[in-house]
C-alpha cells in the first residue's frame, strides 16, 4: 500500500513516522514549504493542557502525554515537556462554574490532577497576578509546555530512518478524484491519501469545513522578571493568557482578527494596545516590559465549525483520510492524532474511540459540544 502524505507539519510528520512504524514503509510527504517548519508549526506557543471541556479533547491529551512521556526514548528527541501546569483564573461566577463542569469530566475521564482551587491559592501559584477580583481558578500540574520544532524534527527524522520520503517545494493544487476515489495529488499517485494541510486543508479541490483563522502573539525583550517555570496562566472570562519562553513573555488574547487575508500574518496594532492593556490589569509587571516589536508574529490556526479535529476518512471518498481542523490543539495533540490515523489507515483498532471525530459529523448534524475556551 503506498500513501501520500499532504502536509509536512507536526501532525503529517506523526502520521508518517506512525505509518511507518506499524510497517506501512512506502509513505511519501509533500509539502509547498521549501523545508521542515515552513507552515503553521514553529508559530505555536507550545503549550499542553488536558484540561478541555470534552471528552474527547481529553482523551487525546491523554495519549499524546503518554506519547511524549517516552518521545526522547522512542525518537532520540526531547519534546520539550515541562510540566510548569496550567493556570485558568476566573473573575466571574459564569467562568468559575465553566471550570467547574470542565474539572468534573476530567476526573471522570481519567485525568483526576486539574484542581478547582480559590483565588488566594491562584495568586500563590503565580505571584505575578495582581488582579483581586478572581473568584476562583482551576491547575492542572501537569500540563505545561512542548517544543513544536522539536516534536516536528523527531517525527520527521524518525520517519526517513523507516524509509518515508519527504518532497518540499511542491504544490498541490488540487487533488485528481474519479468517482469515489483520489488517483492523484499533483502528479504523484498513490492507494490512500491524507490531507494533513493545517489550514490550506480546504485548497485541495475537496469541501473540508476548516478555515484559517490568524492568530497574534505580543512577545517582550528578554527579560528575568518572571520565570520559566511560570505556568501558562490564562483569564477564562476574555481568554488573555501570558507564559515565558526563553527569557521572553509572551501575552495572547484570541480574536477575530480585522483583515481581508485570512492567510495574512502582518500584526493589528490595535490588538497589541488591546493585549497590553489587559496584561496591565492582570499582570503589571508583564506590562512594563517593552516589547520586541520584531519578535512579535502571527499564526495560523486551522478552525472547524466545532473546534474540533476531523480525523478519519472523508465523507464520499473511500481513500481520503483527513488529519485536520484541530483548532489551535494541532501541535499538542500530534502525537496521538499521528497514531490514531496510522491505526485506522492500517485496519486496526484504535487506541481510544475516535468516532466523535468523524469528519462526516457535520453532515450527520452531530457536531462536538463543548464550552468556547476548554
Amino acid at each position: 500500500m503506498r500513501v501520500a502524505v499532504i502536509g509536512a507539519g507536526v501532525v503529517g510528520a506523526s502520521v508518517a513516522y506512525h505509518l511507518a512504524a506499524r510497517g506501512i514503509r512506502d509513505v511519501i510527504v509533500l509539502d509547498r514549504a521549501n523545508g521542515p517548519g515552513g507552515g503553521s508549526t514553529p508559530r505555536a506557543t507550545g503549550g499542553f493542557r488536558v484540561q478541555f471541556g470534552t471528552a474527547i479533547n481529553i482523551a487525546l491529551s491523554l495519549l499524546a502525554r503518554e506519547k511524549l512521556l517516552r518521545f526522547e526514548e522512542e525518537l532520540g528527541v526531547d519534546s520539550g515537556y515541562r510540566p510548569y501546569g496550567y493556570l485558568f483564573l476566573a473573575k466571574s461566577e459564569a467562568a468559575l462554574d465553566a471550570l467547574r463542569i470542565a474539572n468534573a469530566l476530567q476526573h471522570a475521564n481519567g485525568a483526576p490532577e486539574p484542581q478547582l482551587i480559590d483565588g488566594d491559592e491562584a495568586r500563590r501559584i503565580n505571584p505575578a497576578i495582581e488582579d483581586d477580583g478572581i473568584v476562583g481558578a482551576a491547575y492542572g500540574p501537569r500540563d505545561g509546555f512542548i517544543r513544536a520544532m522539536q516534536i516536528l524534527n523527531g517525527y520527521t527524522e524518525g520517519a526517513k530512518r523507516l524509509g518515508v520520503r519527504f518532497e518540499y517545494g511542491v504544490n498541490v493544487p488540487q487533488l485528481r478524484i474519479e468517482r469515489d476515489r483520489v488517483i492523484a495529488a499533483g502528479d504523484i499517485e498513490a492507494d490512500v491519501f491524507v490531507n494533513a494541510s493545517g489550514a490550506w486543508a480546504g485548497t485541495l479541490g475537496v469541501d473540508i469545513p476548516v478555515r484559517p483563522l490568524r492568530r497574534q502573539v505580543a512577545c517582550t525583550i528578554e527579560t528575568d522578571v518572571l520565570p520559566e517555570t511560570m505556568p501558562m496562566t490564562i483569564r477564562a472570562d476574555d481568554g488573555f493568557h501570558f507564559r515565558v519562553r526563553d527569557r521572553r513573555i509572551l501575552l495572547l488574547r484570541p480574536d477575530e482578527p480585522r483583515t481581508t487575508d485570512p492567510f495574512g500574518a502582518s500584526l493589528d496594532e490595535m490588538w497589541i494596545d488591546d493585549v497590553v492593556s489587559r496584561a496591565r490589569a492582570c499582570v503589571p509587571i508583564a506590562a512594563r516590559v517593552p516589547l520586541d516589536r520584531e519578535r512579535c508574529w502571527a499564526g495560523l490556526y486551522e478552525m472547524s465549525p466545532d473546534r474540533h479535529a476531523l480525523l478519519g476518512k472523508a465523507p464520499h471518498l473511500t481513500n481520503l483520510f483527513l488529519a485536520n481542523g484541530s483548532s489551535g490543539h494541532g501541535v499538542m495533540h500530534a502525537p496521538a492524532l499521528g497514531q490514531l490515523l496510522a491505526e485506522l489507515i492500517a485496519g486496526d483498532e484504535t487506541s481510544i474511540d475516535i468516532r466523535p471525530l468523524r469528519p462526516s459529523r457535520f453532515e450527520e448534524g452531530e457536531p462536538i459540544a463543548g464550552p468556547e475556551l476548554l
